[in-house]
């Protein structure tokens, strides 16, 4: 398994130049890095001086290079799901369907990326890949899908099993599906061979994206006041996706400059304006990417005290919205939702108060 580390900023901020930067970093150390790019055009490539890659490429000793292709990605994934059709179904019929002649729709592009970088952890062929993604609300989204996806699983799982249209059709389905499958089904729909398969795959992206050890976000800004603000909003949005935040980089900051104040307790590291291909220079000026352990975790639950924190900075009470619809909690901050999954103590226990301080949500029960 490898550390996965990216950065989260405003367009223009130097995320990609940063990224380069802690890739190399991260070789110095002598650690085996893959760079994963998802710029598809060729500006990256221009500032590394070299031609990019839908496969992983050896761009210096220990440092691979991979530009990730939406339209590759599809294709490759959709050999994954015809393996599993045959895997599972007597007859298949996507086997006439080739991924060369599939196009990529809005929205798949995330689900193929996200696949892609847990292919490439799962190989064990890196200690850390560094992800240059878009930095924003899509890149949380994107590492939270794991989170949402198994909400929706368990949520209507729970809704279909108590509903009459539930109870009557699962018993009609269960003699077809002996006939068209080639493993047996009996009882809960949910508990299939193949359901279960993914549900082990998203409680391994949710495992991960908990331990900042495993998965870690740094802000990128500069001294510009919108990028400042637009870094501290993609923090609080970073905690409500379950993403730990370790640090910031003050790019193309002045000597002496310091935004210790409005990012604490984050760490920022200032990083002056370096000549062009200067990345020795860069790389010295980086913080310690350790760190990020170090900092508050999105939510804390203590079972003792009967209470929940989120750690939700750059937001304000008014920009908090704590909701308990169904038997989860739902808070909404930064355009997101996030249903907290209590532990078996506090589960289906109504919510006593609530309150917003230091940039935390504290929730009794």
């Amino acid at each position: 398994m490898a550390q996965i580390l990216t950065f989260l900023g405003k367009g223009g901020v130097g995320r990609t130049t940063i990224a380069i930067a802690a890739a190399k970093r991260f070789v110095s150390q002598g650690k085996r890095v893959l760079l994963a790019i998802q710029e598809p055009g060729p500006a990256v490539g221009m500032m590394l001086n070299a031609t990019l890659a839908a496969e992983p490429t050896q761009y210096e000793p220990q440092l691979d290079i991979v530009q990730l292709q939406a339209a590759v990605l599809l294709e490759r994934s959709w050999d994954e799901i015809k393996q599993l059709e045959a895997q599972y179904l007597r007859t298949p019929f996507f086997k006439e369907v080739y991924g060369q002649e599939l196009g990529v729709l809005p929205g798949m592009d995330a689900a193929l990326v996200l696949n892609a970088i847990r292919e490439y952890d799962a190989s064990d062929r890196y200690d850390v890949i560094v992800y240059d993604g878009a930095g924003d609300q899509a890149t949380l989204r994107l590492l939270g899908m794991p989170e949402v996806l198994s909400w929706y699983i368990r949520r209507f799982r729970q809704v279909f099993a108590n509903s009459d249209l539930g109870k009557t059709v699962v018993p009609l389905l269960q003699p077809i599906a002996l006939a068209v499958l080639n493993v047996s089904w009996t009882g809960d729909i949910f508990e299939q061979p193949a359901t279960q398969q993914v549900n082990s795959l998203l409680d391994q992206g949710k495992a991960a994206l908990a331990d900042p050890n495993r998965v870690a976000a740094y802000l990128v800004t500069t001294p510009d006041e919108a990028a400042i603000v637009t870094a501290k909003y993609l923090w609080g949005a970073a905690q409500q996706a379950g993403l730990t935040v370790g640090g910031v980089v003050l790019n193309q900051a002045e000597a002496g400059a310091t935004l210790s104040d409005q990012f604490a307790p984050l760490p920022v590291a200032a990083v002056p304006t370096q000549p062009v291909n200067d990345w020795q220079a860069l790389v010295d000026a980086l913080p310690d990417f350790d760190t990020a352990t170090q900092m508050p975790p999105p939510i804390a639950v203590n079972v003792a005290e009967r209470k929940v924190s989120l750690f939700l900075p750059g937001f304000d009470r008014k920009q908090v919205k704590l909701t308990q619809y169904g038997p989860e909690l739902t808070i909404e901050a930064g355009d997101q939702r996030r249903n907290v999954f209590l532990p078996p103590e506090l589960r289906g226990k109504a919510v006593t108060g609530a309150k917003f301080q230091d940039g935390f949500l504290i929730i009794s029960f």
